[in-house]
């Protein structure tokens, strides 16, 4: 019995020791994520706190970190933007709005087990959103860390302005956005192993509060240099209320039946379900747990923490894949993690408020920036130009698509350009989205067969014949024979759909009667035969 509590007790010490960790990491991307949401910053902290005290409990994937995440940044900027047709305050307040009908349909989608949804979710189009986000953060947030404010409100307007910026940049505020890019980039190359445990985002905020003290930005003055006279002011400040309580904002449902707030409504929910449900995904891939999440369950969970945060005033939030990590690789044990790092966060802000009123928002954006170049790294290009050059065009489509017009048009633009490709590829609409899946059990063995086109719509009717196995089932093959093609969504994502079942073996049987696109091993394989099956 004393072995059993000692168990629990280093169980519990483990899940501690990571949710601190998180909470330093997640502390002033809460901050600079509201700020360029178009939220007061001290939402992006109500957020964290609703995602560690409601989701926590009610039946979220075990490691995952609930919270605001970068990539809803351009949709939430949207809504307030178009929401409050210039008036920044009203449009928070309706995006807010938006945000609990959302959260309401991702309820609903949990209850009708749609989570897995976002898995058929073409790849090639989910990357080239993620991409396009990070250049609209890029082109946002570099204004901000060089101290100059844009004219251009349009992302091509703010890319064509970023030369100007740096000539006209702060030099003292421009100092301490690079300083902390530097410190981003190069504390992880670190490799004494004591000093990289502690995260790059401590280190900044350890180096640019002092900074902001020693300059006084928290008094308004100009200083001189080579000839030129710049103004700082507190404005350049992470600005926050006295108390959280005071922080809290009602939400506007004056206009939430309009096309606009629909609008958002739609991408708050779609985008929001699919990044939580990859991440879920792509945690339970790295920790290999006995039983897999599931992923409707913590849909669920997220949806409640959604709806009470945007009742309150908070961001809407996602299983959020760089905080899930850390919580994993800080050595997270349970769930807990996540509500320790909600509850540190609340402590801080609690008794320390005026700590986090001396941070610049110069580094706040230079976090952002960073955030934005991960996104859209030039690694990423590559390597979706190495599945194939189908895929690079969904790619590239999709990413141009969304930063000439928005997020929504360009997930749909680039899905049309893949099936687009399906078709012209030898399939057909009737293989396309009426594929014919059905499975013959024998023993511990199941045989399910694909007719039609192995696309995006034959991973939900697999993802259903999956649901249906016998326990007894230990090998499942699946018989492509008959497909006239199979593209990279499936071949990227089939076997997620039996992350419920690590017991299962899988095979593909009739793979050898396709040609790959590319070397790659999930390239689009289309039939060797010039007729169709």
């Amino acid at each position: 019995m004393t072995s059993l509590k000692k168990f629990h007790q280093n169980i519990l010490k483990s899940d501690i020791q990571a949710g601190f960790l998180v909470f330093l990491i997640a502390l002033p991307l809460c901050l600079g994520i509201a700020l360029a949401s178009g939220y007061p910053p001290a939402a992006g902290i109500i957020t964290a706190i609703v995602g560690g005290f409601i989701s926590s409990w009610l039946g979220m994937s075990r490691l995952t970190i609930k919270g605001p995440a970068a990539g809803m940044i351009v949709i939430v900027i949207g809504a307030v933007t178009e929401l409050g047709q210039g008036d920044i305050i009203l449009g928070y307040k309706r995006a807010l709005a938006v945000g609990v009908v959302a959260a309401i349909l991702q309820m609903i989608c949990s209850q009708l087990k749609f989570a897995r949804l976002g898995i058929a979710m073409s790849k090639s189009v989910v990357h080239g959103m993620l991409a396009a986000i990070g250049v609209i953060i890029i082109a946002k947030q570099i204004h901000v860390a060089l101290g100059v404010k844009p004219v251009s409100k349009d992302i091509i307007g703010l890319i064509t302005e970023i030369p100007h910026s740096f000539i006209h940049a702060n030099p003292l505020i421009a100092l301490i956005g690079a300083l902390s890019l530097f410190i981003l980039i190069f504390w992880p190359k670190i490799s004494f192993i004591g000093l990289k445990k502690v995260p790059a985002q401590v280190i900044v905020l350890a180096s640019v509060i002092p900074l902001s003290i020693l300059l006084n930005l928290s008094l308004p003055h100009a200083y001189s240099l080579l000839g030129h006279t710049y103004a700082v002011s507190p404005q350049m400040l992470v600005q926050l209320p006295t108390s959280l309580m005071s922080a809290i904002t009602f939400p506007d449902f004056s206009v939430v039946a309009s096309y606009v707030s629909v609008k958002y409504i739609l991408m708050f929910t779609i985008v929001g379900m699919i990044e939580s449900t990859l991440t879920v995904i792509a945690i339970d891939g790295i920790t290999k747990p006995k039983k897999a999440s599931d992923l409707d369950k913590d849909l669920f969970a997220l949806s409640a923490g959604n709806l009470v945060s945007s009742l309150i005033g908070g961001l809407p939030m996602i299983s959020e894949i760089v905080r899930s990590k850390a919580n994993v690789d800080a050595g997270a044990v349970t769930h807990r993690a996540n509500f320790f790092h909600g509850l540190c966060l609340l402590v801080f802000v609690s008794l320390l408020p005026n700590v986090l009123g001396l941070i610049p928002l110069a580094a706040l954006a230079a976090m952002l920036v960073f955030v934005g170049f991960r996104l859209a790294s030039p690694k990423e290009f590559t390597h979706v130009k190495e599945i194939g050059n189908d895929q690079f065009v969904v790619f590239l489509v999709t990413m141009i698509t969304t930063l000439a017009t928005d997020l929504l048009i360009g997930v749909v633009v680039g899905k049309l350009i893949d099936i687009i490709l399906n078709l012209v590829r030898g399939s057909n609409l009737s293989e396309l989205f009426r594929p014919k899946i059905t499975t013959t059990n024998s023993g511990t063995q199941a045989d399910i067969k694909i007719s039609g086109a192995a696309a995006f719509p034959s991973l939900l009717g697999l993802s259903s014949q999956i649901q249906q196995l016998s326990v007894n089932v230990k090998k499942v093959i699946l018989d492509v024979h008959h497909c006239s093609l199979i593209d990279h969504t499936f071949l990227s994502s089939y076997k997620t759909l039996f992350a419920e079942r690590p017991d299962i073996k899988i095979e593909i049987a009739g793979l050898d009667e396709f040609r790959p696109m590319s070397d790659h091993p999930t390239a689009t394989h289309l039939h060797k035969s010039p007729h169709k099956l």
